[in-house]
């Protein structure tokens, strides 16, 4: 792992993604083998949204995964720091209300969400306690979180596997259909660098959500977390 690689200033990691922003949807779909879609799917379950609710989609991209929250009738806000996604996703979906916004500094007051959900993008915020302590502070008491991020393969065999394909066979794949494959080798470093799905769990319930929990998807590649702010005493 380079680490020199992984600690990246926000700017130069919002400028990654501003590179990869028109391609994104279709790399990501190529280097996860078709999973990137039930992944998605049961976010959208996870978050169980429902109509007129407030929503924010935190690293939202392009805003694939804010459309099937749109579906069900909520007021769902894609939220991204990346300019180029933002610009990329308006473009292909001007009817929703995209927004410029820094994870642990967000531009919303208090108590502003129904629900809070974040897909692939925590790992990218170098602060991802404040982050965390951010969206507690958006969502409403007894509201709640949804993120769906790499985790840990549960079976250890599997996990050695993945991890040799993360570093060895990621970059490669990403050279043919990318337009930054350089991008892609920072997400594989970044991904082995993240905790396991204890240890996010941990960090949730410092942060101060409560009644945390985790499912895993494909055998741990992927960890879908809840939790809940408490409500107010």
């Amino acid at each position: 792992m380079t680490r020199a690689s992984l600690d990246k200033q926000p700017h130069e990691v919002a400028a990654m993604f501003d590179d990869v922003a028109a391609k994104y949807d279709l790399t990501n779909d190529v280097l996860s083998l078709g999973q990137a879609r039930l992944w998605r799917k049961a976010v959208t379950e996870a978050v169980a949204a429902r109509p007129a609710e407030r929503v924010l989609d935190l690293a939202a991209g392009t805003a694939t995964s804010s459309l099937p929250l749109a579906a069900t009738g909520a007021h769902v806000i894609p939220c991204d720091f990346s300019l180029g996604m933002l610009r990329e996703g308006k473009r292909r979906h001007p009817h929703l209300p995209f927004t410029a916004g820094d994870a642990t500094r967000l531009p919303f007051a208090d108590a502003s969400f129904d629900a809070v959900t974040i897909s692939f993008g925590l790992r990218n915020v170098q602060a991802t306690d404040a982050a965390l302590a951010e969206l507690l502070r958006v969502t409403r008491p007894g509201g709640r979180i949804v993120i769906c991020e790499f985790s840990r393969p549960t079976w250890a065999p599997f996990r050695t596997v993945y991890t040799e394909y993360l570093m060895r066979a990621l970059p490669p794949v990403a050279r043919a259909v990318s337009s930054n494959p350089d991008a892609y080798v920072y997400l594989a470093e970044s991904i082995r660098a993240w905790p396991d799905q204890a240890g996010l769990a941990a960090r949730m319930g410092a942060a101060g959500w409560s009644r945390v929990a985790w499912r895993n998807l494909s055998g741990g590649i992927v960890a879908l977390h809840r939790a809940v702010r408490p409500d107010v005493p």
